[in-house]
């Protein structure tokens, strides 16, 4: 079957954030919305006739996950990233943000230090702050248009007693596939220093070739035995107003904390139709998913051509991952705050302000490309237009 990303689906009115919150984020309803991390297309329709299926008995009482729940990401991750993982070393979350916040309230106390790695994923920073933990950054380094992280300073910030790293992986928003020696590393100097890893994975089946993703957790046995890993197939599959992920974590003492605090707070049960979706994208999806990153591949490059050909002052940092793209757009010599209302209301699109993924990403912004061609062919036109009204314009 041949899958349509060209199709445009209106989706002002039905309470989607990415669209209808716009006049109270950016205060312009017609800038073209780029920013929240879902796609404009269509969730695939053998999970929708799952839910259809689910909906015609009529009766939506308690639900527990079935067997084939854990299963279905089982064979998932074996069959996407060859990494061989037991049913039982799965747990649930409500979400990869929840499950960040959880692990963090599972793992450490109050006071103690968690390091992340910005620029990354704005809701790192909340999830330790608002825990009361104290936010350790271990900033990357951008060289040559691609983030690299920095291990010396990592080995400095875990030796003053970081109790965990949550890392983003593959990255967002710089797009980064972390490599075996880079993921190595990282577990050598948590080792080292008895750091615990929480590493963010929601992205992970969302690689283009010829990079792979290499879960943490399948470097060693001694490297699993301090990872926790999430993943969700929300980003994949466009599913993210279902609150469905999971958690995988072998080590069953950790596991055992993580579901204390998932019992504690009662949001374990999760809901009837995230579990068929979770379960039917996992089971059925493979097909759709590569037609999608063919699609998404294309529209990166598409991107990335447009604006190092046509557009000066903004450089981009090609991603390996994800379908959000990093604009580096330092050479325009504005502030923060003169950016965003550049964009907003000269060039007329929603993106997301790079100062809010933390040190290193002021000056830059992010832009979700997970859109029909049509769409993003007229952004990159508004963008160019808006560039060459300056009047500072080399």
């Amino acid at each position: 079957m041949t899958y349509n990303f060209d199709q445009l689906i209106p989706r002002e009115n039905t309470n989607a954030f990415k669209y209808d919150a716009l006049s109270e984020i950016f205060g312009n309803k017609d800038a073209i919305p780029m920013w929240v991390a879902d796609m404009d297309f269509h969730t695939p329709d053998f999970i929708v006739e799952a839910l259809k299926k689910r909906l015609d008995h009529e009766i939506f009482g308690y639900t527990k996950r079935p067997d084939s729940f854990n299963n279905s990401l089982v064979q998932w991750v074996k069959k996407r990233h060859g990494w061989e993982i037991q049913p039982d070393w799965v747990s649930f979350s409500p979400g990869v943000v929840p499950a960040c916040s959880m692990s963090v309230l599972a793992f450490t106390d109050p006071g103690d230090k968690v390091i992340v790695q910005p620029p990354v994923y704005f809701p790192f920073f909340s999830v330790v702050r608002e825990n009361g933990r104290e936010l350790v950054h271990n900033q990357l380094i951008l060289k040559e248009g691609r983030y690299f992280m920095d291990f010396d300073d990592l080995e400095k910030k875990a030796s003053e007693g970081a109790k965990m790293i949550i890392i983003s992986h593959p990255h967002n928003p710089g797009g980064m596939v972390w490599g075996k020696e880079e993921l190595m590393e990282l577990g050598t100097i948590a080792e080292k220093y008895d750091m615990l890893i929480l590493s963010d994975e929601i992205h992970s089946d969302l690689i283009f070739s010829p990079y792979r993703h290499i879960p943490m957790a399948s470097l060693s046995a001694e490297i699993a035995d301090r990872t926790i890993t999430t993943m969700a197939p929300s980003k994949t599959f466009n599913l993210a107003g279902f609150s469905t992920s999971a958690m995988i974590i072998s080590n069953e003492k950790l596991r055992k904390k993580y579901e204390k605090v998932l019992s504690t707070i009662h949001v374990g049960m999760g809901n009837i139709f995230g579990n068929i979706a979770f379960e039917t994208a996992y089971t059925m999806g493979e097909e759709w998913l590569g037609q999608l990153l063919v699609y998404l591949q294309r529209n990166i490059q598409f991107t990335t051509d447009f604006i190092c050909n046509q557009i000066p002052g903004i450089k981009v940092i090609k991603p390996e991952a994800t379908y959000m793209v990093w604009l580096d757009c330092r050479k325009l010599g504005m502030d923060a705050k003169e950016l965003n209302r550049f964009l907003v209301h000269d060039a007329g699109l929603a993106l997301s302000d790079g100062a809010m993924f933390g040190p290193g990403g002021e000056g830059f912004t992010r832009m979700n490309v997970a859109c029909p061609m049509e769409v993003l062919e007229k952004a990159l036109r508004n963008l160019k237009s808006a560039i060459y009204s300056l009047k500072n314009l080399d």
